[in-house]
């Protein structure tokens, strides 16, 4: 079988979500949110890196100005990293004119040249200070592009973002994620590689209805809706034609009086590592995990089937999420499982 090539240094990662990004933009939340001590409980985790999302609302105003208070938190934490010797991923969660959340009322992007050049500037931006630190740090494009109407505009702009940075930096890894949310079957449908810096982005939330039992933000869904993951897929079916209307889980190549396993997930990640193979590119799951409304010995059950996928194909990974964001694995309701849970990230 296929065996990847690994991504040196960003093997087992944590997100730390809501503290740049979806998040209340002011300076108390800024400065308290995350601290250099978060750094330290997660280099003792043994954990290699963190993926750090970031608002386009931090550092760069609707006239495509930049806010100089705004880069100083991600250069601190580049220098948390750094004295912690752990590694990072800057993510740009949203940009003008787009957010994979349609609460964040940004339209326009992938229509509008101008929201287009302004995010091109934003990334020439970040390369002309980041780039420096490329022994320990990835650029990540954009988060969660949505509709696979998207794909081919989406693949274009990448690609001159990719030029863009590569004037100033011709070696540090950019991360490029495809459609439906960064889907890992969308992978096969994203362009070759710019060059042998970039490394192909996907989550994994599948099956969505299990991970995201009861999820509030999800179109549809029961908020009182709550499983187990040894469930049929014939119930699995069912459950996600009632709770939840976005793209979805496929589970018709199922025996419908089956349930999931490792080949679930091996079915899954197929195409992306064929793709992988073939390009001779990286692989990258950016965000996996289970929502904090699950009971925790299912949570261990879904982290120990897709960490034997992880591990056979050396895919690096970081979980979702550091604290808060109904994912918190620094918070009380994952206490009791925490130490099987970092064994298996």
């Amino acid at each position: 079988r296929y065996i990847m090539a690994t991504m040196e240094g960003f093997k087992h990662g944590v997100n730390l979500g809501g503290w740049l990004s979806q998040c209340v933009h002011t300076k108390e939340h800024y400065d308290t949110f995350i601290t250099e001590e978060d750094l330290k409980v997660i280099k003792s985790w043994g954990l290699d890196h963190v993926r750090i999302p970031v608002d386009y609302d931090l550092v760069q105003n609707l006239d495509g100005t930049f806010k100089e208070e705004g880069f100083a938190y991600i250069q601190n934490a580049i220098d948390w990293c750094k004295n912690n010797q752990i590694n990072m991923i800057l993510d740009l969660h949203k940009t003008i004119g787009y957010s994979f959340d349609d609460g964040e009322a940004e339209s326009g992007f992938f229509e509008d040249e101008k929201y287009q050049n302004m995010f091109y500037a934003l990334w020439d931006e970040f390369a002309k200070r980041y780039s420096k630190y490329e022994d320990m740090l990835c650029f990540e494009l954009l988060n969660e592009v949505t509709k696979q109407d998207y794909c081919k505009i989406w693949n274009k702009i990448a690609n001159n973002c990719i030029e863009k940075i590569r004037e100033t930096s011709k070696t540090v890894r950019i991360l490029v994620g495809s459609y439906w949310n960064n889907s890992v079957s969308a992978v096969k449908d994203m362009d070759p590689p710019h060059d042998e810096n970039i490394v192909y982005n996907f989550h994994c939330y599948e099956p969505l209805i299990f991970t995201h039992q009861g999820a509030g933000w999800i179109p549809k869904m029961d908020k009182s809706f709550r499983m187990k993951l040894d469930e049929t897929f014939e119930n699995y079916d069912k459950y996600t034609k009632a709770n939840v209307s976005q793209e979805g889980d496929n589970f018709a190549a199922y025996d419908k009086n089956a349930k999931p396993d490792i080949t679930y997930f091996e079915n899954l990640f197929a195409s992306a590592i064929e793709v992988a193979k073939e390009r001779n590119v990286l692989l990258y799951c950016g965000e996996y995990g289970v929502i904090d409304y699950t009971a925790p010995e299912e949570v261990v059950k879904w982290y120990k089937l897709v960490n034997q996928v992880f591990e056979k194909y050396n895919i690096g990974r970081a979980a979702w999420s550091y604290k808060k964001m109904n994912f918190g694995l620094a918070d009380s309701w994952i206490d009791s499982i925490r130490p099987e849970i970092l064994k298996l990230m």
